[in-house]
């Protein structure tokens, strides 16, 4: 397995490589470089949320992303997480998340999609549904 490495290390939706919080702190990194963000993660944000459904919406000004979790056989569903977007940072997350598949299935292979079990629901997988945010 490949180390994270500023070249080849995981990169902000922005394409910038993540801070290595034991290498600066604060104003130092500022200093640094003035386009760099030091993100703080929970321990409780660490764990994440499992998700198996997203529907997406927008309107002329953002772009709403909820991930759901459906069970098979329950005809109910919770959002577990709501994402409101630009419509320029719902693009640059496209392309983020475009060039991380295109690296996983160099390591991994092709990923297979297939339909999932929605417990008989009709509703669109990955799907957008017409609204206004």
């Amino acid at each position: 397995m490949a180390q994270n490495t500023p070249k080849n290390g995981p990169k902000n939706i922005a394409g910038n490589t993540p801070m290595e919080t034991d290498e600066m702190d604060g104003m130092e990194a500022m200093e640094h470089d003035p386009n760099q963000i030091n993100v703080e993660l929970t321990e409780e944000m660490a764990e994440g949320v499992y998700c198996n459904l997203a529907m997406i919406a927008h309107s002329h000004s953002e772009f709403v992303l909820d991930f759901i979790r459906i069970m098979p056989g329950v005809p109910k569903a919770k959002v577990k997480s709501r994402v409101v977007v630009t419509p320029e940072h719902a693009a640059r997350l496209l392309n983020a998340l475009r060039e991380n598949i295109e690296r996983f299935e160099a390591s991994y292979g092709p990923i297979k999609e297939q339909q999932p079990d929605l417990g008989g629901s009709n509703m669109p997988f990955f799907g957008g549904m017409p609204g206004q945010a």
